[in-house]
């Protein structure tokens, strides 16, 4: 890799600086803030494992939520800096402040070994502005720069891009190494076939992505409400499915990029349609789709059917490479979640190399009790998309270059 890793910076006695994605589910349960998914907590831990070892004074920063440039007492990391406590089994000192008085005094007592943990860099309008006059009261706190937060690395933000013209060197964690490995570097020579399956809402939210991987990929399965989009262009009724109406050119002209790059584009064969999204609503499996028999009017598709199922599940196990973005139904309704864990269960059980690209589909492998399962499952998500898309992203961009 051409940027600097931890592995090449001298942390020992030093004050490092850790941009951390600590941007996690929390909800309040008797007046206390509970975690829900400390996922992205674990993931930083190799790297704040090192650093601690290797006899740093460790200086985390994160955001969470969307406090839009002012505290919010909900979105406070506190709660954060006593679980990482119990992780790693030392204390986090916290700083109520970002930058200023606090943090620095702070990090003037650490010791080597010690952990700190700033607030809510959201909390301060200067993050999301990428201001310079807080990049470098952030910096004032450091003698090294590490970026861990790969879910937040498609942002110039003051904390992933702005901070590293004041701290030399800048390198990335150990989290930040192994997404780009596996997104980056895996992908780039994917062993063949490298299959992609892609579903989710929107064709616009994956449009981008779709073209790159068609460079690349053997086969592209679709699935999710985007199916609906290629349905309605190919004239199939759909009822009352979710479609994006003025996508309908997009998803013809990605049907003729596959036929023309000799990429073999599979849609649904047949659906499971419900004429109501709640518990309990009716369900049937549609007959073979087509133009003559589509989804019915007042029906809609919620989940791939049992054809499809068997279809792609063929597709995964002659697949070496396998990336999944996106799930192929509304999953957080059990009668709606077959075929997305079908599609986590031949993941699961096949020889390929098995890549989660972040969002929701992250959400389904855990549900389903196979994340242990998968070669790799990426905590990004608008970042995961942006690197398979062939983007640079800023809170890379921004690392030094190895020499």
């Amino acid at each position: 890799m051409s940027k600097l890793t931890l592995r090449d910076v001298e942390v020992r006695g030093n004050r490092v600086l850790v941009r951390v994605d600590f941007n996690v589910p929390t909800e309040e349960r008797d007046g206390k803030v509970e975690i829900t998914d400390d996922t992205r907590i674990r993931e930083s831990l190799p790297t704040i494992n090192y650093l601690r070892e290797h006899g740093a004074k460790t200086v985390l920063m994160s955001h969470l939520g969307r406090p839009k440039g002012k505290p919010v007492d909900k979105y406070s990391l506190r709660a954060v800096a006593d679980y990482l406590h119990t992780l790693i089994n030392h204390p986090v000192a916290f700083s109520r402040d970002t930058i200023g008085a606090e943090p620095e005094e702070i990090v003037a007592h650490m010791n080597e070994g010690d952990v700190a943990l700033l607030e809510n860099l959201r909390f301060q309008p200067g993050e999301e502005a990428n201001d310079p006059k807080f990049a470098e009261a952030l910096a004032k706190l450091a003698d090294v720069y590490v970026n861990d937060a790969f879910g937040a690395a498609h942002r110039a933000h003051a904390s992933t891009a702005g901070v590293t013209k004041f701290i030399q060197p800048a390198a990335m964690g150990f989290l930040m190494e192994k997404e780009l490995k596996y997104l980056h570097e895996e992908l780039d020579h994917p062993a063949k076939p490298f299959l992609v399956i892609m579903g989710g809402a929107k064709v616009s939210d994956k449009i981008g992505v779709l073209k790159a991987l068609m460079e690349k990929a053997d086969a592209i399965l679709i699935g999710g409400a985007m199916a609906n989009t290629f349905f309605k262009a190919q004239g199939i009724p759909i009822g009352n499915s979710h479609v994006e109406a003025d996508k309908i050119d997009l998803a013809n002209e990605l049907v003729d990029l596959a036929k023309k790059r000799g990429v073999k584009l599979v849609l649904p064969v047949d659906v499971v349609e419900t004429k109501e999204i709640k518990v309990g609503a009716q369900i049937q499996n549609t007959p073979r789709i087509s133009p003559k028999h589509g989804i019915d009017d007042g029906w809609q598709a919620v989940d791939i059917g049992s054809a499809t199922i068997a279809l792609f599940q063929d597709e995964i196990a002659k697949a070496k490479t396998i990336l999944w973005n996106g799930p192929v139904g509304i999953f957080e309704i059990p009668d709606f979640a077959e075929g997305t864990f079908a599609i986590a269960e031949a993941m699961a059980n096949s020889n390929a190399t098995t890549i989660i690209g972040g969002g929701d589909s992250v959400t389904a492998v855990k549900q389903a009790g196979l994340a242990d399962k998968m070669t790799f499952i990426s905590t990004g998500g608008g970042a995961s998309l942006e690197l398979l898309e062939g983007k640079e992203l800023p809170g890379v961009a921004a690392l030094t270059d190895k020499h």
